[in-house]
């Protein structure tokens, strides 16, 4: 850990190597690792709560006067009434670690009344650590990270995640990542929404789209992606997106292409804007029976109609 960090990021980064500790612990195993569903295609394993159980500790033997808002266990531990409150997503990724798949990672951000001031990506299988300070920069390991400089949205990679929960509303997601897959040149969905969010600020994707978040998975990344020079917001380009479900990141140009085109799909667009997408997904869901023309079947002459029960086998 470099001295020339906040002290409160210092600890939250040695929170996040502690968790990471144990996540890749557990990957050289992971067919024994229990694991157990919240909600359909929800997973929390052994490994998510050990992970927020070492970060909390750590993070409240420094700061015990602290709050704690965390993707287990809530806002159970910590003060209740500080303004400065750390959000945690212990293993963000958790459906990727438990196939095997190294895509995951630990977050830790730190909100000083409401706002984000110090943040944490830890990608434990590659090792490396996305951090941030406000007004500091954004760094990976030692090195300082800016977003992408691409400014035309069809040169441009985009990263993204795809409703999973039940009630997620999967035909309109899936008109929105239509029109933005024929505007870009290519969309990624790796998993952690975390870690994609820590992509765009590192400009090893140019974009990153995604509905049905929660402030765990979007508040580290959030201020990786500002202190690398990017933008992030909801759909409609709202600032103040953290609880709204709904996150949108890139560089100013290409943030403000994907919010051209997501606008409407956003639960904060205008009343027109939900009726046109509500009509798109109602279009697309017709048969294609239903929108091709109707066309006049020819009835073959013979010497007699079939009746019913006369077989077709000569």
């Amino acid at each position: 850990m470099s001295s020339n960090l906040h002290p409160m990021l210092n600890v939250a980064v040695k929170a996040a190597r502690a968790a990471g500790a144990i996540i890749n612990r557990a990957a050289l195993d992971v067919e024994a690792v229990r694991v157990s569903a919240k909600q359909t295609n929800d997973f929390v394993t052994e490994v998510d709560h050990a992970a927020e159980a070492i970060i909390i500790e750590t993070l409240l033997t420094a700061y015990p006067g602290h709050g704690i808002l965390a993707e287990e266990s809530g806002s159970e531990h910590g003060a209740k009434d500080s303004e400065f409150v750390w959000v945690i997503d212990p293993l963000d990724g958790t459906t990727n670690f438990i196939h095997g798949f190294p895509f995951y990672c630990v977050s830790i951000a730190l909100t000083v009344r409401g706002k984000v001031e110090q943040a944490v990506v830890y990608d434990p299988t590659r090792n490396d650590i996305y951090s941030a300070s406000k007004g500091r920069g954004a760094y990976v390991n030692d090195r300082r990270i800016r977003v992408a400089k691409r400014t035309r949205l069809q040169e441009c990679l985009i990263s993204t995640g795809f409703p999973y929960r039940p009630g997620d509303k999967l035909k309109t997601y899936l008109n929105a990542l239509g029109e933005v897959m024929s505007q870009c040149a290519g969309v990624r969905r790796p998993g952690a929404a975390a870690l994609d969010l820590a992509y765009v600020a590192a400009g090893y994707s140019d974009g990153f789209f995604e509905s049905g978040l929660q402030p765990w998975d979007v508040a580290a990344g959030s201020l990786l992606v500002t202190e690398a020079g990017g933008l992030i917001g909801n759909f409609t380009g709202e600032s103040d997106f953290m609880d709204h479900g709904e996150c949108v990141a890139g560089n100013p140009r290409i943030y403000g292409q994907l919010v051209t085109t997501l606008g409407k799909y956003s639960k904060f667009a205008g009343a027109g804007d939900k009726a046109s997408v509500r009509q798109a997904v109602l279009d697309a869901a017709l048969p294609a029976e239903a929108a091709a023309p109707p066309q006049t079947l020819s009835v073959p002459r013979g010497p007699r109609a079939a009746k019913s029960g006369d077989s077709e086998a000569g």
